[in-house]
């Protein structure tokens, strides 16, 4: 490979780790830990990628790609894979409840706004919402997510819905399961931008800048956060209007939008 694409895979690898190390740091996971998490990560796409190249993966092929020994590889590959299908579940069940709540016209108002449920009941109810759209996590599991979430408030025998935007407490089990899932699709896409024919690349866009007044960033920041939402929402009811009937003809799609700025731990690229 050539040097210079090395050199920049390793500071553009280095920028990735910064942040995740520092998660990794506040919740205790120490840097053995992490290590084997890496060279299995090695290993799973050592396989998969000589099985792309050359039809077939061996011990020995693998172990040639990724400097590991065979003996390491053997191992590693007999590790059972580690297991994310139950925080992705609550986390893309939640974000389906809250469509629906704000999408489907069974629990609108006739302004089209999301209608305060009654937590059970043949009407406009919690219970059939989260029925309806939440597959096999339960009315109590849900609700506690999205309690949890402040997404969701009770008064009385009432549930209102005040934040239609699932974003978990900071480091609880789902929100460090967005941290893997939002940021393995960003890579993921960058990486099928840098692979793929011009014609094929996905949208991949940001603005940024530099220099912006210091006095303008609450301005921005609210702006940025209301035209995000809008499109998010817009974009999000299309969705629920194209939905397959079945399993078997679903598509898994995704659009996301983060905002970031400096603090006292950030650095610029």
């Amino acid at each position: 490979m050539n040097a210079t694409i090395q050199q920049a895979l390793v500071k553009s690898a280095s920028k990735i780790l910064r942040p995740l190390v520092r998660i990794m740091l506040r919740n205790g996971v120490s840097c053995g830990s992490f290590e084997e998490i890496v060279r299995k990560a090695y290993v799973d796409e050592g396989f998969k990628l000589s099985k792309e190249t050359h039809n077939k993966a061996t011990v020995s092929s693998v172990s040639a790609i990724t400097g590991l020994s065979r003996k390491e590889v053997k191992r590693l590959n007999e590790l059972e894979a580690i297991n994310y299908s139950e925080n992705n579940q609550k986390y893309n069940r939640a974000i389906r409840v809250l469509s629906g709540w704000t999408n489907d016209k069974e629990f609108l108002s006739s302004c089209n706004t999301p209608l305060p449920l009654s937590i059970d009941g043949d009407g406009h109810s919690f219970n059939r919402l989260v029925k309806k759209y939440s597959g096999d996590i339960t009315p109590k599991a849900m609700y506690q997510l999205l309690m949890d979430a402040e997404c969701i408030k009770q008064t009385g025998d009432t549930i209102h819905l005040i934040n239609p935007a699932y974003v978990p407490g900071s480091d609880s089990p789902q929100m460090i399961g967005i941290l893997g899932t939002d940021t393995q699709e960003l890579i993921e896409t960058i990486n099928h931008n840098l692979s793929s024919k011009h014609n094929n690349k996905r949208f991949q866009r940001k603005v940024s800048s530099a220099a912006l007044d210091s006095e303008a960033l609450p301005q921005f920041e609210q702006l940025a956060n209301e035209k995000s939402q809008a499109l998010l929402e817009e974009l999000d009811h299309w969705l629920s209007q194209h939905e397959a009937k079945h399993d078997e003809d679903s598509q898994y799609v995704s659009l996301g939008i983060y905002f970031y700025q400096k603090d006292s731990n950030g650095e610029l690229p």
